[in-house]
């Protein structure tokens, strides 16, 4: 007799799954330079089975921050019409650590088998691991439909996206109308399978150029205005008032934090321009524009406040753009308990959680396509400890390929 458990979930090829995220983990793919990652994908689908006809790339690729060689790649698997769609999703690219990456299986005493990455490198598991649970997927489904072509399995839609790392700009520029309507989502990222992110914080990027007035410093400093005390009396003032790191104001909850700053050339020169870099993040968008506005006040009010003997003062020139929406789904909604139900399955204990960090499925949201998280296996990640816990893996593309094919 088979337990409800062993109904639902399918038996994988794990030497197949394990050899596949090798594979991928192996090919150079850091943001914006994904081309190869989804060739490699497309050839896998295609010997297959796969109809090319069911494989599309979008351009989103031309229109991201950065330049780049491919757009988002999107696999539509016909199925019956009345069961539920679900979208699978992971993105195909890595840190800039992981280039070169030479990844080795290995036993672990206290882990277990572990994948690793040779060398200095890190491995790259963010998130080829994500985009191998979603190819195991739809591989072993395309196999049982050539041995039961009258099976009657769920229509899916699977997508692999571009410059996660550099600020979601994949989903950010996915064209929603190439992914259709889907009852359900799943993106896979970092972290452990137990843990459903049904949410995750919104987040805010600034720019700002501080301007003094350059002078020479030992003979007449006088006649300068730095910009490096511009920027500086900004930021101490920011921290003075609880405004830079953790900030917490009436209940509500949010960060700052100043993590670009870079200016001057010489000792000897009072320093006439300094470039920031600075993010705010809070699960509040009213929030968080409050902090935006807040660190703008702080930098205005430093340079207005930074003169030479004439009296002149610096100034600034500060943008921003939105890089996240927050967004929270219901746990009853059917991606939070559909995640539940498929955990437990595999005899594990889910734990929902908000992220306070950005996902794809932030933007997904934004889309109109309301996704749940799922990690599979990563640990260490953007590091050159990175590894990858290979159980955890296999049940990740277990529970995937279970979703392909539930009926």
């Amino acid at each position: 007799m088979t337990t409800a458990a062993e109904d639902k979930l399918v038996r994988i090829d794990a030497d197949g799954a394990i050899e596949r995220f090798l594979d991928l983990t192996a090919i150079p793919g850091r943001s914006g330079e994904e081309a190869g990652v989804a060739d490699a994908i497309v050839k896998m689908l295609i010997d297959a089975g796969a109809e090319s006809d069911w494989i599309v790339r979008d351009d989103a690729h031309q229109r991201t921050r950065i330049q780049g060689n491919c757009g988002n790649l999107i696999v539509s698997l016909p199925g019956n019409a009345s069961l539920p769609r679900t979208l699978l999703s992971a993105h195909m690219d890595t840190v800039p650590i992981c280039v070169g990456a030479k990844p080795v299986m290995k036993e672990d005493s206290e882990l277990g088998r572990v994948v690793v990455a040779e060398g200095d490198t890190g491995l790259g598991g963010d998130d080829r691991s994500g985009c191998a649970v979603i190819l195991t997927a739809v591989l072993e489904r395309l196999r049982y439909l050539k041995e039961h072509p009258d099976a009657d399995l769920p229509p899916a839609v699977v997508c692999f996206l571009i410059q996660e790392e550099v600020g979601l700009e994949g989903a950010r520029h996915l064209d929603p109308a190439k992914i259709g309507e889907v009852d359900q989502a799943l993106n896979f990222d970092g972290g452990t399978l137990d843990k459903i992110r049904h949410g995750a914080i919104g987040g805010e990027r600034m720019q700002a150029t501080v301007h003094g007035f350059a002078s020479h410093a030992g003979v007449a400093p006088e006649k300068g205005v730095s910009a490096i005390a511009i920027a500086a009396k900004a930021i101490a003032a920011l921290h003075d008032a609880g405004l830079h790191g953790l900030i917490e104001r009436d209940g509500k909850r949010g960060t700052s934090n100043v993590g670009v700053f870079h200016g001057g050339e010489a000792t000897n020169v009072v320093t006439p321009e300094v470039k920031l870099k600075i993010e705010a993040r809070s699960h509040d968008a009213a929030f968080r524009s409050w902090i935006v506005s807040e660190i703008k006040n702080a930098l205005e009010k430093a340079a207005a406040e930074v003169t030479d003997v004439s009296g002149r003062c610096g100034r600034i020139e500060f943008s921003s753009h939105v890089d996240y929406e927050a967004f929270a789904l219901d746990l009853e909604h059917p991606s939070v308990a559909g995640a539940r139900q498929w955990i437990s399955l595999l005899g594990r204990d889910p734990v929902c959680e908000v992220a306070n960090g950005g996902l794809d499925a932030n933007w997904l949201y934004i889309h109109g396509i309301e996704a749940v998280t799922l990690g599979c296996g990563q640990a260490a990640i953007h590091t050159a400890d990175e590894h990858l816990l290979v159980d955890e893996y296999l049940d990740a593309c277990r529970l995937a390929a279970s979703i392909l094919m539930a009926k």
